[in-house]
């Protein structure tokens, strides 16, 4: 799919296991049914903003709609890269990569989450290398930000293995309450000194004026 008037469905990031691409619908509606299986335990909650609080049918539903929002939001000064994890073939988690007035402040942001079935395979630092490979190398990125619950050992090990440093603590609200959050922080050169998956991006040149780069 290489629609002339979205190029982002052109884009791919390869690493030795993954594939990453915006989902076509039916990409978009197999990633649905992942969420829908499962993708933290039930006693658990990683995300500040509660998304997986509902039924199965819900949090497909949640995934579906938000992942094409990305699309019809999007602009260059503020945008969502929503991007579907393959691994084999098949279709595993979500990898976001974000930025706002990114040609000004050369900052990116991530996010993601894998199917239930599929963690513990290091799947998530794999994907996550992906998303910094196309901000630092493929846009030009200067630095990449990070944040995790600090009880969320697996998140704040994915950071640690790729190089991200603390930067601070802050507080956010869930469920009326509140949680504790360790903000990450990513410069170039730390990138560069901890990279150590192959990544390959192909389709970039395209729609590279749509980020801002």
């Amino acid at each position: 799919m290489h629609p002339r008037h979205w190029p982002l469905y052109g884009l791919r990031i390869r690493t030795p296991r993954l594939e990453l691409r915006l989902p076509d619908l039916e990409l978009l509606d197999a990633l649905a049914s992942v969420a829908a299986d499962g993708v933290h335990a039930p006693d658990a909650m990683p995300f500040t903003v509660p998304w997986t609080d509902c039924p199965p049918d819900g949090r497909g539903r949640a995934v579906f709609q938000h992942v094409l929002s990305t699309v019809a939001d999007w602009s260059s000064r503020n945008w969502s890269l929503s991007l579907v994890v393959l691994y084999g073939g098949r279709v595993v988690g979500r990898q976001d990569l974000m930025a706002k007035d990114f040609a000004v402040t050369g900052e990116v942001s991530t996010g993601s989450w894998l199917g239930l079935a599929h963690q513990g395979r290091g799947i998530g630092t794999e994907m996550r290398a992906a998303a910094l490979h196309l901000a630092f190398a493929g846009l030009g990125a200067g630095t990449a930000v990070s944040s995790a619950m600090t009880d969320n050992s697996r998140s704040l090990g994915v950071s640690r293995r790729l190089g991200y440093l603390p930067d601070g603590l802050t507080v956010a609200p869930l469920r009326g309450g509140r949680v504790t959050l360790q903000r990450l922080r990513l410069e170039r050169a730390r990138w560069e000194e901890h990279r150590s998956v192959d990544v390959t991006v192909e389709g970039l040149d395209g729609c590279r004026a749509m980020f801002g780069a």
